[in-house]
């Protein structure tokens, strides 16, 4: 990683990370990623989706995740030759043939045709979700490092339980992305299916509202907090004064913290915040949730006259399967949504916490200016981090400031060789559904480096425009900090845990993403109108000034 003080992106040298083409991914991250983030991203995001292509069939090798100047770049691995850029694609009957006869092609083919016979992805929904099942171990293993007093612990053990708690998010970073194969599958399979049937994606993907309570469960135990706050006469605006005001608040709100306080809720890295350390947030977000009982109740009536509206234009003898692949990826959302928190959100959060212990300690040996300088550590300095021999004291304050100040405005959009996706004809039914769904996948999260939209124009969520004040910030942290309930927050992207403050908002508005990118998610479970994946949003919008955020249009309208 680059720590040369401010330097602008403009500055620094851009060199692809390996052969191929290597797309920036701007709809997660806004800032470049701290040294060991980047250790667990670059080391486990390949061998998480390599092993669910494998178990689906996919012909292809593994998505993979790699850091040029901080920033995330991914690229597609091909099954065959994954470390040769393919440039150009040869003739077509010879590509048919080697699909054919290529062995590890034809173990894909017949992985391929078992898992569109058998769904496999059911079979992880119930895993997942089954008392002791996956959700369940993962909540434990998380709460096992959570509970750890870490004051106690002596120097050493400090630097051990680091190490510990990075083996940890590198097993659930894996198992996040291996996940993804079978929450994010049967939606793609549905929207690649569904586009050659002449549908839209954007009248598509509504048909997936309210499929996801877990993306909703916060802002109905908040409101519960709220109900009671509200009964009892109280204007608490401390977490101390909201816990005073009556022991069962008080249960709730430590009940509430013990599962998600340490959930990092504005980025994926370390240095991001949790309700932990943001109290002000937290109280602010409990006295503006709202109720969705109603909403719910009107958006399952209208989504109903939607999906028929959307099924009719289906032909004829294709209803069938529109029916089973809806229900499947409807299915497939709250997994998708519950699982980031816990095999992402939480374990960072952790890290976070024992790398913050870490830090005082530095601090208090002459080895540190402040705590949160320990989250500018690589991996291979948390040992000496105590002792000497790492980074000074300077060295780890630059690379923060230089992370926090550098301007990625003007960070290519791609590197390397251009590689032509495979002409999906050539590839055996079942392959061929399963490349589309992948590509459909990464194009509609934005993660395939395409700009699809300009301006103020992006992907509308909701059917109501939301005129209000615009709150702007170049960071989530800065949201979180500044935002007023009712604002416009308009932001570069969002994460899934912004579901614990989102409820603030009364309309968003991000400049990256795409139709399943978190913060259309977010806004559509939330029942908060977007327009997500605008470019000029941090640009053309003053910040303070009157917009119309106006998802039918998919537009933003700046008022004055």
């Amino acid at each position: 990683m680059s720590t040369n003080g401010s330097a602008p992106m403009s500055q620094l040298q851009w060199v692809a990370p390996g052969p191929g083409q290597w797309n920036l991914d701007r709809s997660h991250v806004n800032r470049p990623a701290t040294p060991i983030s980047q250790h667990i991203q670059s080391t486990c995001t390949a061998p998480g989706t390599r092993r669910g292509f494998a178990e689906i069939g996919a012909p292809l090798d593994a998505v993979d995740f790699a850091f040029v100047n901080g920033l995330t770049y991914t690229r597609i691995r091909p099954l065959i030759a994954p470390n040769k850029a393919a440039t150009k694609v040869p003739p077509l009957p010879l590509l048919k043939l080697a699909v054919r006869v290529h062995p590890a092609m034809r173990r894909r083919a017949a992985t391929a045709a078992r898992a569109m016979e058998e769904r496999p992805w059911r079979q992880v929904l119930v895993e997942w979700s089954r008392p002791g099942g996956l959700r369940d171990q993962y909540e434990q293993a998380n709460l096992a490092l959570q509970d750890v007093d870490l004051a106690a612990l002596a120097d050493a053990e400090v630097v051990a339980h680091v190490h510990r708690v990075v083996e940890h998010a590198k097993a659930m970073w894996q198992e996040h992305f291996r996940l993804h194969i079978y929450d994010l599958g049967p939606i793609g399979m549905l929207l690649h299916s569904a586009v050659g049937w002449g549908l839209e994606v954007s009248e598509v993907v509504p048909l997936l509202e309210g499929a996801s309570p877990s993306t909703s469960e916060a802002e109905r135990v908040l409101r519960r907090v709220r109900d009671a706050v509200e009964a009892a006469g109280a204007r608490p605006t401390t977490l101390d004064e909201l816990r005073a005001v009556s022991p069962v608040i008080a249960a709730d709100v430590d009940a509430f913290l013990r599962l998600r306080g340490h959930l990092v809720v504005s980025r994926y890295d370390i240095d991001g915040l949790t309700l932990a350390a943001a109290s002000d947030v937290l109280v602010s977000t409990i006295l503006s949730a709202r109720d969705a009982r109603e909403r719910a109740a009107s958006a399952m009536t209208a989504l109903a006259a939607k999906t028929d509206a959307v099924r009719e234009r289906v032909p004829a003898d294709a209803r069938g399967r529109f029916d089973e692949l809806l229900g499947e990826a409807r299915a497939s959302m709250d997994l998708r949504d519950d699982n980031g928190p816990h095999t992402v959100e939480w374990p960072l959060g952790l890290l976070r916490l024992a790398l913050l212990e870490l830090g005082r300690r530095m601090v208090a040996s002459g080895r540190a200016h402040r705590a949160e300088h320990a989250l500018e550590l690589a991996i291979d300095e948390v040992d000496v981090a105590l002792e000497g021999g790492g980074p000074t004291a300077d060295e780890l304050a630059a690379r923060q400031q230089w992370r926090a100040t550098v301007d990625i405005d003007d960070a290519p959009r791609r590197l390397g060789d251009l590689e032509p996706p495979p002409p999906l004809e050539v590839l055996p039914g079942p392959l061929a559904q399963i490349v589309g769904m992948v590509q459909k996948v990464m194009a509609e999260a934005g993660l395939d480096g395409e700009v699809r939209t300009t301006g103020l124009n992006g992907v509308g969520v909701g059917e109501r425009t939301y005129r209000g004040t615009a709150r702007l910030a170049s960071s989530p942290e800065e949201a979180l900090e500044q935002l007023a309930p009712g604002e416009v927050l308009v932001v570069p992207c969002t994460t899934p845990a912004f579901n614990m403050v989102l409820a603030m908002a009364g309309a968003v508005v991000t400049a990256e993403g795409g139709a399943l990118s978190h913060a259309a998610v977010l806004a559509r479970e939330l029942g908060i109108p977007a327009v997500v994946g605008a470019p000029r949003a941090l640009h053309d919008i003053p910040d303070g000034a009157t917009v119309e955020v106006d998802p039918v249009a998919g537009v933003v309208r700046v008022i004055g």
